[in-house]
């Protein structure tokens, strides 16, 4: 029997988020006798909360082309997070609107939180007997999904980073003494993201890393930072946002799923090389741009985020459900991956951080494991399509479903 299918997005958007919608439309356009509509929902979790659904079959070709290069999060994103409860009100909406539009597929794209999320549809699902199923497509620049070799939008991710900080570097090295730049990256709470400068060819690299797989210390941090600018007249250190220490994170946001927003790790850390060492400082948090950057899209993660959006079409027509898409990394050079469904309940709210294997604490910043895992997932370029000098990105027409 014909059914329906719905796209989520959820949580932070990435350079590839809509990548993997554009291999998901793809991919169900080829299964008409299996999959009737179309359906997008607005705002994560909250279009099946609301019946707030659009018929993405009534979009131009062009612009679904163009999902390929658009960052941000097309249909609209969401953390909102779901009672445990399966008799609950939001429970019982999602059901009915699941059954008024006679939806037989249910895909999320998202990182550990929207699994949360995947994992709880399945199962009510499954307890009220409704024939659907519900699939998770890998999504954080945070790289910590666990089970899969890495997440979809950590590669075009760590493409910006390094060359961003490429360009920091270059720039702080032009004065015979310049500020010392601390440059906070995004991780919660690991530090793949900023390890990713480890990239860097040596001449090129940071002077100082700090993770949250690792003890800070802030008398030694600034002990380090004292020394290497008596030595060159410049600092450049990497922090992640996840780095903890002694700070107050008493008026920091909240959001539904318990996490405290830890930005500004950078800002407290070169207050704090102004205070103590008396040197000049510039904070520079990398922020969305790190996420939101079309330009420097990993062609690897873009390829992959688009197999990962038909695979999981594929594993739904399958039967699978309570899965999300994994990689499995068969091959780093030549790099080589497959693909493989994990089970939603081990990935819900889980954290794969670096192994400490991969953490050196030398000039070279990080093992030369850590640099042959992270190579392969930064790799190619993708030709944008400019117009009049600006990159041109997708707008959804969102004809709403009645």
């Amino acid at each position: 029997m014909k059914k329906a299918m719905v796209y989520i997005q959820s949580g932070g958007p990435t350079a590839v988020i809509n990548s993997s919608l554009y291999g998901a439309i793809i991919e169900a356009r080829k299964h008409p006798d299996l999959i009737g509509d179309i359906y997008g929902s607005i705002h994560g979790i909250e279009g099946l909360l609301n019946d707030d659904l659009i018929d993405l079959n009534k979009e131009e070709e062009k612009t679904i082309k163009l999902l390929k290069q658009t960052p941000g999060a097309a249909l609209g994103s969401t953390r909102y997070k779901l009672p445990k409860d399966f008799h609950s009100e939001e429970h019982m909406r999602i059901l009915n609107t699941l059954k008024k539009h006679n939806i037989g597929y249910v895909f999320i794209n998202g990182g550990n939180d929207s699994m949360d999320t995947a994992y709880k549809i399945s199962l009510l699902c499954e307890e009220k007997k409704y024939d659907c199923k519900v699939i998770g497509v890998p999504k954080t620049v945070d790289n910590d999904l666990a089970l899969t070799d890495h997440s979809l939008g950590f590669g075009s991710a760590a493409k910006h980073i390094i060359n961003t900080v490429q360009s920091i570097i270059i720039d702080a090295r032009s004065y015979r003494k310049s500020k010392i730049m601390v440059v906070e990256a995004m991780g919660r709470n690991c530090g793949w993201l900023a390890a990713s400068v480890a990239l860097l060819p040596d001449h090129l690299k940071p002077d100082l890393l700090y993770l949250p797989e690792q003890d800070f210390s802030t008398e030694q941090f600034l002990k380090d930072v004292d020394r290497i600018y008596k030595e060159k007249g410049n600092v450049v250190a990497i922090v992640s946002e996840g780095l903890v220490f002694e700070r107050d994170l008493s008026k920091a946001f909240v959001d539904s799923f318990n996490h405290v927003e830890l930005s500004g790790v950078a800002s407290e850390l070169a207050s704090l090389i102004r205070e103590e060492l008396g040197y000049p400082t510039r904070n520079i948090e990398l922020s969305l741009p790190q996420r939101a950057n079309p330009i420097l899209i990993s062609k690897v993660d873009q390829e992959e985020a688009i197999a990962c959006g038909k695979i999981a079409v594929q594993y739904a027509l399958q039967g699978l459900s309570g899965i999300m898409v994994c990689i499995r990394r068969l091959s780093s050079d030549p790099y080589h991956v497959d693909y493989f469904p994990g089970d939603v309940g081990e990935i819900a709210n889980a954290v794969k951080a670096i192994p400490e294997s991969m953490i050196s604490n030398d000039e070279k910043l990080m093992d030369k494991s850590f640099i042959e895992y992270c190579l392969p997932l930064v790799l190619g370029h993708v030709d944008i399509e400019y117009l009049d000098g600006v990159y041109q990105a997708a707008v959804l027409k969102k004809v709403r479903v009645k």
